[in-house]
């Protein structure tokens, strides 16, 4: 089971993406938080910045829209080349229909769930989806700490995806750290986004290096 370390820029300086891009080079994506102050009571960044982000970051993108409406906006998202496209099933009139869509154009959709959304109701469809993205904080902010009652809903979603054989990745958000990365892979998540632990180190790439050693070792053991 790979190990994946997404850096999320809401935790960078705005003023100089371009130069913080290059300071998590080593990253295997750079997750984008798009927010639209009505599916989350934040503003971010919208289409046209992750264009930008998209046309000059030296790693792939992976889009986590926290927005209204995604069946309508996100496919946009997917037309920009990202390589992979979230969205949240709270928000999704048709999840099912809008990952197709999303995979029809090129990019990965994952599925994302807040911490009090259970993924029963979802298990089913694992298929249809390249990723489940279980928060394990609040949407909306940058700076939380790690919800570990999600953890029983982690390990739950990693034995069904073990269980139906499909290639779905696991991925955590929110409240990261080289402590709760590990709780997270013991639980079974395999993707992780790092936002303050990575940008508020003094070094990014040594940071982005120490929270893939934690969780590695701990993948590396499930699967042998």
């Amino acid at each position: 089971m790979r190990c994946c370390i997404n850096p999320s820029i809401l935790s960078a300086d705005f003023v100089n993406l371009q130069a913080e891009l290059e300071r998590i080079s080593t990253a295997d994506a750079v997750h984008v938080d798009v927010m639209d102050n009505h599916f989350v009571p934040n503003l971010t960044l919208g289409l046209p910045i992750a264009q930008r982000i998209q046309a000059v970051s030296p790693i792939p993108l992976d889009a986590h829209l926290m927005i209204a409406d995604p069946d309508r906006w996100a496919p946009a998202y997917a037309d920009s080349g990202l390589a992979s496209v979230t969205f949240h099933a709270e928000a999704a009139t048709a999840p099912v229909k809008l990952a197709r869509e999303l995979r029809a154009r090129g990019a990965k959709a994952g599925l994302a769930l807040r911490p009090a959304t259970p993924v029963e109701p979802y298990l089913d469809l694992l298929s249809e989806f390249d990723m489940i993205l279980v928060m394990t904080v609040e949407p909306g902010f940058g700076g939380q700490s790690f919800l570990d009652v999600t953890l029983p809903k982690i390990r739950r979603t990693r034995e069904a995806i073990d269980g139906s054989g499909a290639a779905v990745q696991l991925q955590v958000d929110g409240g990261v750290t080289e402590e709760t990365i590990v709780r997270a892979a013991e639980a079974g998540a395999n993707v992780f986004v790092a936002g303050s632990s990575v940008y508020g180190a003094p070094d990014p790439a040594q940071a982005i290096d120490r929270l893939r050693n934690r969780a590695a070792g701990i993948l590396s053991a499930r699967t042998a």
